[in-house]
């Protein structure tokens, strides 16, 4: 299963298709910001964070750049550049028997990219209100 959710996680970045994320999220998912104190509980939630995070980081110069993975579960670092800034981080992402993601976890550095990523957030989940 592994291959499969991974696989359908790649393609959804590469095409930037947030419509293909509700089926991939199971209803207790649980999605943790790098610039929110507190877990974030359930699908609806993890959908505005991630569709948000669609449109904030996934440009041409998006890439991952290594894969970790195990049996229901990966860290996927990556590279993105916004507004001249070079942003690294991890997504580390857990799923359960049935491929569904059950855990999403963000990590980001320098903090230079953290102030840069929770300014373009919160101004993406503003207007998706």
């Amino acid at each position: 299963m592994p291959q499969s959710t991974l696989a359908t996680w790649h393609e959804l970045v590469q095409t930037r298709n947030t419509k293909g994320l509700n089926s991939l999220l199971a209803d207790d998912v649980v999605f943790h910001s790098p610039v929110v104190h507190t877990p974030q509980i359930g699908k609806a939630l993890t959908l505005q964070y991630l569709s948000a995070a669609f449109h904030v980081f996934f440009n041409e110069s998006f890439r991952y750049v290594r894969e970790l993975t195990e049996a229901r579960g990966a860290v996927l670092e990556f590279q993105v550049e916004i507004d001249g800034i070079a942003v690294n981080g991890v997504d580390m992402i857990k799923w359960n028997d049935d491929g569904k993601i059950v855990e999403f976890k963000v990590m980001i550095r320098p903090l230079k990219a953290i102030n840069l990523i929770h300014q373009k957030m919160a101004a993406m989940l503003q207007a998706s209100r």
